[in-house]
């Protein structure tokens, strides 16, 4: 147990200087997260738009075909008018005409939604496109401010990440989920010393009992308070080179 009490505040210890480290960079991370997420959803509205417009324009070029092809049948039902031999051969000429007539007058007003559906979709195609190169503006722009930034602490932090992950094979998977877990709720700490008889985190006074105890590191304790897991002053001291 002394063995994990030791790598977990190492670990802790590591994490806390990879914190500070994050931390010079500013909000950078952060806005060039936003800008990322912003740049996908711009790009997925072009692509859905521009699906739009080529669909709509093909639905409207093949209304028009198909109007030319109705308007040729009408001429031959004109034409066929005057070969009729009655008038049940009049009246189904007839209905065939008006339902032509009708069709080309359906469709010549689906052409017009059709036009306008593709060309409101252009226009604001057009308008992402503004916008998505201003975005590509932007990224470049920041990463390079955090590609200058991550320059002057890249060769600290690999060596406290190549430390993170020789301890973090050396911990148990339930205590690292508990660790991480402690960390998440608690701003960034999960393991603190003791000080003065009192949690390093939430300085809230530990019992005499469970102080002598905690000294002997053979069971994890947690803060009754915050539930940070508490180490002994050996185990700070045998840590100290993460300091």
């Amino acid at each position: 147990m002394e063995n994990t009490l030791r790598y977990l505040y190492e670990l802790q210890l590591v994490d806390l200087a990879l914190d500070e480290l994050e931390e010079m960079k500013g909000d950078l991370p952060a806005e060039i997260h936003a800008l990322d997420e912003k740049h996908t959803a711009l790009v997925d509205r072009l692509k859905s738009l521009e699906e739009t417009m080529r669909s709509s324009f093909a639905q409207r070029d093949l209304a028009d075909s198909d109007i030319v092809g109705l308007k040729e049948k009408l001429e031959q039902y004109k034409k066929q008018q005057f070969a009729v031999r009655n008038n049940r051969e009049y009246d189904a000429l007839t209905r065939e005409m008006d339902t032509a007539g009708e069709t080309i007058v359906r469709l010549e007003k689906e052409m017009e939604s059709l036009e306008g559906k593709a060309t409101a979709a252009r226009s604001e195609i057009e308008e992402l496109k503004k916008q998505i190169e201003t975005l590509d503006g932007e990224l470049t722009e920041k990463n390079a401010a955090l590609a200058e930034v991550s320059k002057s602490t890249e060769e600290e932090e690999l060596r406290f990440k190549h430390e993170r992950q020789k301890l973090i094979v050396r911990i148990s998977t339930a205590d690292l989920t508990a660790y991480e877990r402690i960390r998440k709720a608690k701003r960034g700490k999960a393991v603190v010393p003791i000080r003065r008889g009192a949690c390093g985190g939430c300085f809230a006074k530990v019992p005499p009992q469970k102080l002598l105890e905690l000294r002997q590191n053979k069971k994890m304790y947690a803060c009754e308070h915050c539930g940070r897991i508490l180490v002994s002053d050996e185990i700070v001291e045998i840590s100290s080179k993460f300091a």
